[in-house]
């Protein structure tokens, strides 16, 4: 089944909610997110959490603009041309992870297919500031493909980020409607190769979005895959339309069959699965590395 922007969406379900992004941790933080200058992927991409996780201190981080060079079906992040690069964003955010007291930081980029190494650099410049400003301060990185390049891969892993993360966001058969300008293999191989370099010391860890169309058996080969290419960690959610002008829900995927797949991919030997309608990349991160760790 391919999906339509046209296609009907199916009712909301009532067991759907998310809290309401209120409360004074969560206007605390948006006025430090906005005096530092910077972006989180909380608000870019529109992600339901934001009142569950601000409110308890928790973001992820977006460098390297909020600008994607890539259109993709499902993505609210603003598309275009990209912004110029700012090296003083790595030092920003480590102010932030400070002034949050974190010992946990997320960090994530848009697509910066301009770029020969895909922002490979400032993800490295990012983590080495982040553990100067708050040692002992665990980083993960949610990063895009670069492309296919295993020195821009390698850059990164050499700043030994304590979880390596990269989507694969759907099965093959929707990639080109759900993921323009990226390929399932490629996206395994990055996956495989940031394994090989960071060895059980480094955590790798890769999600799927449902409810686009995609089928159960194709859903239990990806996680297949995932596990056989060196994924450590698995996170499963519901796709959410953030807008008319993006790719159509085709169905809500219930409690229940969340469960069911969480079981299946602890049975094929992930060492964390988070599966549920409300879960995304960076939901209960630091769990699941322990979980992944201990």
């Amino acid at each position: 089944m391919l999906v339509s922007i046209d296609s009907p969406a199916p009712a909301r379900p009532k067991w759907l909610r998310a809290p309401a992004p209120v409360g004074q941790n969560y206007q605390n933080l948006k006025t430090l997110i906005t005096d530092l200058k910077l972006h989180t992927v909380c608000e870019s991409a529109a992600c339901p959490n934001i009142g569950e996780c601000w409110n308890h201190r928790t973001a992820t981080f977006m460098i390297l603009g909020n600008v994607c060079t890539r259109r993709c079906g499902f993505c609210a992040v603003q598309k275009g041309g990209p912004l110029p690069v700012d090296y003083d964003e790595p030092r920003r955010v480590a102010e932030a992870v400070a002034a949050m007291g974190l010992r946990y930081a997320v960090v994530t980029s848009v697509n910066r297919d301009d770029r020969k190494d895909g922002g490979a650099e400032l993800f490295a410049l990012t983590i080495e500031a982040i553990r100067e400003k708050i040692p002992g301060c665990k980083v993960e990185v949610l990063v895009p493909d670069f492309q296919g390049s295993r020195p821009a891969m390698k850059m990164v892993m050499d700043t030994r980020p304590d979880v390596l993360n990269h989507n694969t966001e759907t099965v093959p058969r929707l990639y080109r409607q759900v993921r323009l300008g990226a390929r399932y293999d490629r996206s395994l191989d990055m996956l495989q190769y940031a394994k090989e370099l960071g060895g059980k010391a480094t955590p790798v860890k890769s999600g799927l979005m449902l409810g686009l169309g995609e089928l159960k058996e194709e859903v239990l080969q990806v996680m297949q895959d995932l596990q056989s290419h060196g994924v450590d960690i698995l996170t499963l959610g519901q796709y959410l339309r953030p807008s008319p002008k993006h790719l159509p829900i085709v169905r809500y995927v219930t409690p229940d069959e969340f469960a069911e797949l969480k079981e299946a991919g602890m049975r094929m030997g992930f060492a964390h699965v988070e599966a549920g309608p409300m879960v995304r990349s960076s939901y209960h991160a630091d769990d699941s590395h322990l979980a992944a760790t201990c």
